[in-house]
């Protein structure tokens, strides 16, 4: 059997399973919108978590972020440890207002949790931004299938995409969001296993720990630009402190987002809600270590095979590439892990249309199923197109990026400040919903505009959202008298005093002071890859290009000059993408002295001047020899140079500042010697010299190898 038919075999197999734990659900669901939306609020705690940490992860952990890791090296372990702390935030005090008001109010979106009543106009707003955010954020789960299935089995994104949408249909009319988490529950599992395998075999492959960093530390050498190893990484605009919070805002944003919220709404109580928060990190934490080390094994093992814009295939292709059954587990978890969180988005949107958008349809369980199915068409048409647009669908990270920071931005400082007992009526709560869509929307604008497509200073979205929405709270709470309830932007709880004020500015700029020094100390300069002391081999050859021919003939103690201008960058010469390193000539002539019986000959002399800028050399040159003006050190050429950086090696061998370019000059001068005779009356006959030259650029290719 191939090894494709293996993979598709083990695929299949584990797919099977999977979807019949989703047709078990079906056994004990009740046929009423309350089960299909929130389980009837009677999910195990066990179960809640295993799904909530399935439907968190999903596809974009496998594709997304594992490129992610691909490309950053080191400096990814602050998304996965500061967005872990997020979510222990989130858990511990988010998600205990998020089960007792869901509870108590009957709530099945987070939409109604922004508002006073569902169906508000500031609810419809937020189940309209919900809508749009998830419908991306789904279409991304349909696109990371696609890529998988793409990756190890030949087969159309397009193909996936669609299989996926057929899934996605089934799993929410098998059982609803009961299904979603039964089946979610089994991937958990499978997920952890399959991980667990994969990262063993491949610490294996690179010689473990020490091999990967190794590995690592050698890619970085050989990459100028490149700093794998690195806890920081270059080029941080507005510091690491931003930087570090984006990730801890993006992990609290977890609780900005319905289809992990609508897990935490299908627990009874509290006391189950601390089960469950157990049972999540106990799951989730080694997860995300794994991920990250798979990650980095990927890099290690596919460095110069898989393209910088192909790093979201690592998984899938390491995957393949070391076991075809262990692929094809991979490849189910990573496909039914994407459907999963895809149908909890979908079954999301639905809450937010049936209980806001449209309340009157909330008991009305045959069109609640309708709504299911026009959001999920609605998700697999921007994947659809996404296909056909590259730079709008093919980065899964950049599209969950967008919809998670959007989502946190919106609904996270809601939560917050409800939580915090502020009861902001509908023109607070629109505004500062409006404010964070706006700063998440200006922020990922102006990283495709004036980043390359980077996000600007290395922060995400999640910084400037959230901070929209607070700036605007803060302002509407200045509005109001102080003797107002409404001016304390901290609810039921006391303004600071300005000692508590100051105490807390200054730990919070003792805090960012040690962010930034560690910072300045501990991160690469830009190209430091190429600064590190070691060993190299250095190998290179020199290629000369006839820049002009011709002869001159030159009189006795005189001298004649060629003047050339050789095209630079600018003027997109024809030398210009080459590293020019020097200048030849070579003169050739024939002495046509004439020497009357009884007089001896004498050679003439005949000298060479190459000049450039400021650097000359002179040279008396016998005919067809040549002399050459040089001003790079090509001493080191085919040798291993010790105790040097890349970057010292490759300051003797390149053209710096573009040196070559511009006027040269060659001046060539003869000296007649002439013969004695032993009649005075006569003499040789010896005006000057016939020379022929040719004039040569020198450039210089070579490589640079750590040893």
């Amino acid at each position: 059997m191939s090894e494709e038919l293996l993979i598709l075999f083990s695929f299949l197999l584990f797919m099977g399973i999977f979807a019949g734990v989703g047709i078990a659900s079906m056994w004990v669901k009740q046929d009423t919108t309350d089960d299909y939306l929130v389980a009837g609020r009677g999910m195990h705690p066990a179960l809640a978590a295993l799904s909530a940490v399935s439907t968190w992860n999903s596809g974009y952990m496998f594709i997304g972020f594992i490129g992610f890791i691909f490309l950053q090296g080191y400096s990814a372990i602050w998304i996965a440890l500061v967005s872990t702390i997020g979510q222990l935030v989130a858990w511990i005090w988010l998600y205990k207002y998020i089960q007792k008001e869901g509870s108590e109010r009957n709530l099945r979106s987070l939409s109604s949790l922004v508002s006073s009543k569902s169906g508000a106009p500031e609810a419809k707003l937020a189940a309209v931004l919900s809508v749009f955010f998830l419908a991306i954020y789904a279409a991304a789960q349909l696109t990371a299938g696609g890529v998988a299935l793409k990756s190890m089995l030949n087969w159309s994104e397009i193909i996936g995409i669609l299989i996926g949408f057929v899934l996605v249909v089934a799993y929410c009319y098998a059982g609803g969001i009961r299904a979603s988490i039964w089946t979610d529950a089994a991937q958990s599992t499978v997920m952890i296993v399959g991980s667990t395998i994969l990262c063993v075999v491949a610490l294996s492959k690179v010689g473990g720990l020490s091999g990967l960093h190794d590995r690592l530390a050698f890619i970085s050498a050989e990459n100028p630009g490149v700093d794998l190893v690195d806890i920081y990484p270059s080029g941080l605009t507005f510091g690491a402190t931003l930087w570090i919070a984006a990730f801890f805002l993006g992990g609290l944003g977890v609780a900005g987002q319905p289809q992990v919220v609508s897990r935490v709404m299908t627990l009874k109580d509290d006391s189950d809600r601390k089960e469950a928060m157990v049972w999540f990190f106990v799951w989730q934490t080694p997860f995300i270590a794994l991920m990250f080390l798979i990650g980095l094994a990927c890099r290690a093992i596919f460095d110069g095979v898989i393209a910088p814009e192909d790093a979201q295939t690592g998984l899938p292709e390491l995957a393949q590439s070391l076991n075809p059954i262990l692929g094809g587990v991979i490849l189910a978890s990573i496909f039914a892990a994407t459907m999963s969180t895809a149908d909890s988005q979908v079954l999301a949107c639905t809450a937010a249309i049936t209980d806001d958008i449209k309340p009157e349809w909330n008991q009305d369980h045959g069109k609640t199923k309708k709504v299911t199915l026009a959001i999920a068409a609605l998700a697999t048409g921007i994947s659809l197109v996404g296909q056909l647009f590259p730079g709008f669908g093919d980065s899964v990270f950049a599209l969950v990026v967008f919809a998670v920071y959007g989502l946190g931005g919106i609904f996270v400082p809601l939560i917050l400040i409800r939580m915090m007992g502020y009861e902001p009526d509908s023109k607070h709560t629109i505004s500062m919903m409006v404010a964070a869509l706006l700063g998440v929307l200006v922020w990922t604008i102006a990283s495709v505009l004036f980043a390359d497509g980077d996000w600007p200073g290395g922060v995400f979205p999640s910084v400037p959202g959230i901070g929209a929405a607070f700036a605007v709270h803060f302002g509407y709470c200045l509005r109001y008298e102080k003797s107002d309830a409404k001016s304390n932007p901290f609810g039921r709880y006391k303004m600071p005093t300005r000692q508590i004020s100051a105490i807390g500015a200054a730990i919070l700029l003792t805090f960012v002071v040690a962010i930034e020094t560690s910072y300045l100390v501990a991160a690469p300069s830009e190209g430091s890859s190429a600064n590190r002391i070691g060993d190299y081999e250095v190998t290179g050859n020199l290629t000369y290009y006839e820049i002009a021919s011709d002869s001159e003939y030159i009189l006795d103690g005189e001298d004649t000059t060629i003047e050339l201008n050789i095209g630079g960058p600018e003027e997109d010469g024809e030398f210009s993408m080459l590293n020019v390193v020097g200048v030849r000539a070579t003169l050739t002539y024939a002495d046509d002295e004439q020497s009357p019986v009884g007089c001896g000959s004498a050679e003439d002399s005949v000298s060479g001047n190459l000049m450039y800028s400021d650097l000359q050399v002179t040279e008396e040159v016998m005919s067809g020899q040549m002399f050459q003006l040089l001003w790079a050190n090509v001493s080191v050429l085919d040798t291993t140079v010790s105790n040097m950086s890349k970057s010292d090696i490759i300051d003797m061998l390149e053209n710096p500042d573009y040196l070559g370019f511009g006027d040269h000059s060659l001046q060539i001068s003869v000296d007649v010697n002439k013969g004695d005779c032993i009649d005075p009356f006569r003499e040789t006959s010896d005006d000057g010299e016939d020379v022929s030259y040719l004039w040569e650029l020198i450039t210089l290719d070579y490589s640079i190898t750590m040893v």
